[in-house]
């Protein structure tokens, strides 16, 4: 530990705190917009599906650094300055979007069309089904998986850095170049990461098991 003090750790606590704020924005803005595809992606006009079909496919299909750089560099270029905490935010929102929009619809999807049959014999409209009927099932189903993304969002904040967003991994770099301990100061930069995600995947785990459990006596 020669070398590296308290400061040294107050500063990668501060880059942990930021990480948080852009898991949290992401998940949120990202939500948001997820649910707008997801939406688009059952919608009855086919070019609704398409269109979101596209976002998804595009998005799915190009890692989340070259969106973030596109956010970041290809904004400045157009005459658009941003801070790199809204680039960021942006860029993962973007990302989010796709996953959680595929997860949710994947979840609509799995409830029974008997489900939407005794809506249909109840006069609800198509936004009734959706809304009381479908979407409250759902939700159970898909609270697991989004779980289980927003651990892999909060691991994917580390890519902030290459647009000198201040995060945890950044926090980490700055510190080593200084000290040069990249050992000890990657390895604790590691433990707060999954101090933070450990948490998460029990919760996810332990909320699939629940779901399982109640399959199982339904």
């Amino acid at each position: 530990m020669d070398g590296f003090s308290q400061g040294h750790l107050i500063y990668l606590l501060n880059g942990l705190l930021w990480t948080v704020v852009l898991s949290a924005c992401a998940l949120l803005l990202g939500g948001i917009a997820g649910f707008v595809v997801m939406l688009a992606r059952i919608s009855r006009r086919r070019w609704l599906r398409r269109v979101s079909l596209g976002h998804v496919q595009i998005v799915q299909g190009t890692p989340l650094l070259i969106q973030m750089f596109l956010m970041y560099f290809g904004l400045g270029v157009a005459g658009v300055e941003v801070p790199a905490l809204v680039a960021a935010s942006l860029a993962m929102m973007v990302y989010s979007s796709a996953y959680l929009g595929e997860i949710w619809r994947g979840s609509v999807l799995s409830i029974e069309k008997t489900q939407f049959e005794a809506a249909e014999t109840l006069a609800l409209t198509r936004w009734q089904t959706l809304v009381d009927v479908i979407l409250p099932q759902a939700a159970r189903i898909a609270t697991p998986p989004t779980v289980g993304f927003t651990v892999q969002l909060v691991k994917n904040t580390s890519l902030a850095s290459v647009v000198g967003f201040l995060e945890l991994t950044r926090s980490a770099q700055v510190i080593n170049n200084s000290l040069f301990q990249p050992f000890l100061v990657f390895g604790i930069a590691a433990a707060l990461y999954f101090a933070v995600c450990y948490p998460l995947s029990l919760w996810s785990r332990t909320l699939e098991r629940k779901l399982n459990a109640g399959r199982r006596h339904a």
